[in-house]
Order: C-alpha cells, then structure tokens, then sequence
C-alpha cells in the first residue's frame, strides 16, 4: 500500500458544473470503443494505446484493469458524463501514484467534443480529488513538446510549467521531450469538489 491519506471510502464520482465524473464500469466498454474509434487520428500519436487497431476487446481489456488498480492505489481512471446529454466525453485519471505521494495526471477527449473546455473542466476537478480525497502533496501533468492541446489544458487548469525534460517520452519508437508542469494542494485554494 501506498502512502495516501488514510481514507475508508474514496468516492467513486464527482461533478463538476458540467460533467459527471465518475469509475468506469464493465459495461461501459461500447461507449469507450465508440469514442476511441472515433478519435483515433487525434489520439494515437500521443496516448498509443488507441491504435488504428483499437477493438472492443481493447476496452474490455482496459476496464477489466480499473477496479483491481483502483484497489491497490496504483490508479484511478473516470468516464466523463456529461450532465445533460448523458453522452460519454472522453477519460481523466490520476496514475503512476508513487510513496511520496506524488501523482501523473492524464485526460482524452473524443475527437468531437475537443474545443469545448471539456479536458480542462475535468482536470480542475481530478485536481481536487486528488488532493481532497487522496491526500497527494503534487500532482504532475506531462506531455510531448508537440502536444500543443495537451499543454493548453494544463495551463487552463492552472498547473505550473517546471521545464522542459530532454527524452523523456517515448512513442512510437521515437524519443520526445516533454513538458513538465504540477500543481500542489496550494494552487487549488478557492475550488471545490462536489462528491457523489
């Protein structure tokens, strides 16, 4: 077991004022391939995982990982669900979780949803549940030099940009440096967590 906040129950969801976030479920693998599918163009050069040949299996596979992670504190991966149309947005987790406790923090969003501010809402309240109900000192949000999106997002969630880490990712074969930005319990005074 990891060193995080000494919590019996770690809620399962939480809104924001636009989405539900909240644990995969099994049977949410139709909705994850369907968006996966769709948004693979977009993704694949930066999260390698959703490959031109992404199945259902894929997402079974995947969410077949979430509970026993979640219960050993190595991950905690969410759907995002958005309030009014129930539709199935993208995915946020918290992972590489080690004994500081310091996290990584990650997001996607379906291709026709990118724009929207959906990525950053979420990041804002992942941010919180991570340090509201995990108890994590930093959280850290990495990505390519050449993911421009992935870096206006953590700006608009206020992370602070630390440097520029030399071969530090790895994808597709090929070495990328990356930009390193974090956020600490400090950084987040004044928002707020609704748990469900």
């Amino acid at each position: 077991m990891l060193n995080l906040k000494a919590m019996p129950d770690v809620p399962l969801s939480f809104c924001t004022p636009r989405f539900s976030i909240r644990r995969y479920h099994l049977d949410d693998e139709e909705m994850l391939f369907e968006a996966a599918s769709e948004s693979i163009n977009e993704i694949h050069p930066f999260l390698p995982w959703c490959h031109p040949q992404y199945s259902i299996e894929d997402s079974r596979s995947w969410l077949l990982s979430i509970e026993p992670n979640w219960n050993d504190e190595q991950s905690y991966g969410f759907a995002i669900i958005d309030n009014e149309s129930g539709k199935f947005m993208g995915g946020c987790g918290l992972n590489i979780i080690d004994v500081t406790p310091v996290a990584n923090l990650g997001y996607w969003i379906r291709s026709s949803e990118v724009g929207k501010g959906v990525a950053s809402e979420a990041t804002v309240g992942l941010l919180n549940f991570g340090f509201e109900c995990l108890g994590l000192m930093r959280i850290e949000i990495m990505m390519s030099t050449q993911n421009e999106a992935s870096k206006k997002v953590a700006i608009n969630a206020g992370a602070i940009f630390e440097g520029t880490l030399r071969n530090r990712l790895q994808l597709h074969g090929v070495n990328h440096d990356a930009l390193l930005y974090s956020l600490v319990p400090g950084d987040m005074i004044g928002a707020q967590l609704q748990q469900n």
